[in-house]
């Protein structure tokens, strides 16, 4: 197809003045609070890397059962359990400027004070170089998520963009919402530098036995292989309608196990790759998927993995 033999397609991701080596990105929650999962791969192989979630107090979550495999994907209710943003300000952020990969710092809350506070905290932390917002969170006001509202996300992200002087803004809009482009639009209007479509999908889990919810919480956030296409949907859909004109990339997140999978969200309009519970499958499938995904663009005819991006044929 016209390749150089020895010639490999760049896999490099700009993100507004931030490079990452490959699209690859382990997802919040899925790889320790700092990159615990560098004890079992080579971070240098992956293009970024998400913390836990962090709130402004710490929360002790959900009671046991709160993460369940399930025979089409896994099922969790973590409930948000971390050690608080002071602590983490303290014992975990100090680990970022040593990780050789980029750090994408998570942040949640109730409130958009409790929001605002933690997004602070970290922009001044050295080494978190982007900070993802998830907005899946219950706002205590009225029980809303604020991902679940346009005007209540406009609401909130008005009052962090603010507070951003080092990291640039990554926005995780949730499934659950129904059409997501209006949501999508409002945070790329508010200032997102990305998108990360999607987070887990709300399902339930019961146990015929005892009739009971398989999870402490019942509900929980439903992830893997199974809600690929549907992810695969949304990132098209905005790609489409909302980001196609801009330069605000998608971060495509929901059932990756494959490095096909990998590509579907590219060629749908991904500029990279959130990967989660495939992590947990193996920790090593990451890594495959970042070689792979080169070796694909690179027999695509490609100098870089970017020109596949959106390249669906409809």
């Amino acid at each position: 197809m016209g390749v150089q033999y020895g010639h490999m397609a760049s896999m490099e991701v700009q993100l507004g003045k931030r490079v990452l080596r490959n699209p690859v990105v382990l997802a919040g929650g899925t790889c320790g609070v700092m990159g615990e999962i560098g004890d079992a791969i080579d971070l240098n192989s992956i293009g970024a890397i998400t913390t836990k979630s962090i709130t402004k107090e710490s929360r002790k979550g959900n009671e046991p059962f709160r993460i369940v495999d399930h025979h089409y994907g896994m099922m969790n209710a973590i409930g948000l359990a971390n050690e608080g943003i002071d602590s983490f300000i303290s014992n975990q952020a100090p680990k970022a400027i040593s990780l050789p990969t980029v750090v994408i710092g998570s942040v949640a809350g109730h409130t958009i004070d409790e929001y605002v506070a933690v997004a602070s905290a970290m922009d001044k932390a050295q080494g978190i170089e982007l900070i993802e917002i998830n907005v899946s969170c219950p706002n205590t006001a009225d029980g809303l998520e604020f991902g679940a509202c346009p005007k209540q996300l406009q609401t909130l992200l008005q009052e962090i963009r603010p507070a951003l002087q080092n990291s640039g803004m990554i926005v995780k809009l949730s499934a659950a919402a129904g059409d997501v482009r209006p949501h999508a639009a409002t945070a790329v209007d508010c200032g997102a530098d990305a998108l990360t479509l999607i987070n887990t999908i709300p399902g339930l889990a019961i146990n015929v036995e005892t009739k009971e919810p398989v999870l402490s919480r019942g509900i929980g956030g439903f992830s893997g292989g199974a809600i690929h296409p549907i992810a695969v949907r949304i990132v098209h859909e905005v790609y489409r309608d909302v980001t196609q004109s801009t330069s605000v990339p998608i971060f495509g997140t929901g059932g990756v196990m494959t490095w096909q999978d990998a590509a579907e969200f590219v060629l749908a309009g991904a500029s990279a790759i959130g990967i989660g519970t495939a992590s947990f499958v193996n920790p090593r499938i990451p890594i495959k998927v970042a070689r792979k995904l080169q070796t694909w663009a690179t027999l695509q005819g490609c100098n870089a993995l970017s020109e596949l991006v959106g390249a669906m044929r409809c």
